[in-house]
């Protein structure tokens, strides 16, 4: 399994759909979806959410990296009490690292031994997240100057973080 926990902002249910056959195909085995200011407050909504959809969506990642053991989906849609209550414990003797346009130092790349990554959602995380995921040990990474989606950030942090 993937030393990798992914902490991603709820993107649009087509995004979602590609982000967790991507992720469950390179091994993540932890993904939890936050809600954030600005994630659209109807995707919480969404049919893809239900236990038997995210399942499906799952499977067909598992299929496409060769693996059997489903990674666990956490939804959390309420963000501050998942990053002060929750999070201490998940990222606990692990590295951890917010994805963000204005973070002072480039992706690290290869890194070796547990981490936590926190994606925002498209336009990125609002100061006030940044500052609390900050607070919690996550230092500000960013992948350049060309803003990207959801769908492109993530298997772009991955492949610079994890050796595939």
């Amino acid at each position: 399994p993937s030393p990798v926990t992914l902490l991603l902002a709820l993107p649009r249910p087509k995004a979602l759909r590609r982000v967790l056959q991507g992720v469950t195909a390179v091994g993540i085995k932890t993904i939890v979806l936050l809600n954030t200011a600005r994630v659209d407050k109807s995707y919480w909504q969404s049919p893809l959410l239900h236990p038997d959809a995210l399942r499906d969506e799952l499977l067909l990642g598992l299929e496409q990296g060769r693996d059997t053991a489903l990674p666990q989906v956490l939804l959390r849609p309420r963000f501050r009490p998942f990053v002060e209550d929750e999070l201490p414990a998940l990222a606990a003797g692990r590295r951890c690292l917010v994805a963000h346009p204005d973070g002072a130092e480039p992706c690290p790349c290869n890194v070796a031994g547990p981490l936590v990554l926190a994606v925002g959602p498209e336009g990125g995380f609002v100061p006030f997240e940044v500052d609390l995921l900050s607070r919690q040990g996550f230092e500000p990474v960013h992948l350049g100057p060309r803003p990207l989606r959801v769908e492109g950030a993530v298997p772009a942090l991955l492949g610079r973080l994890m050796p595939l």
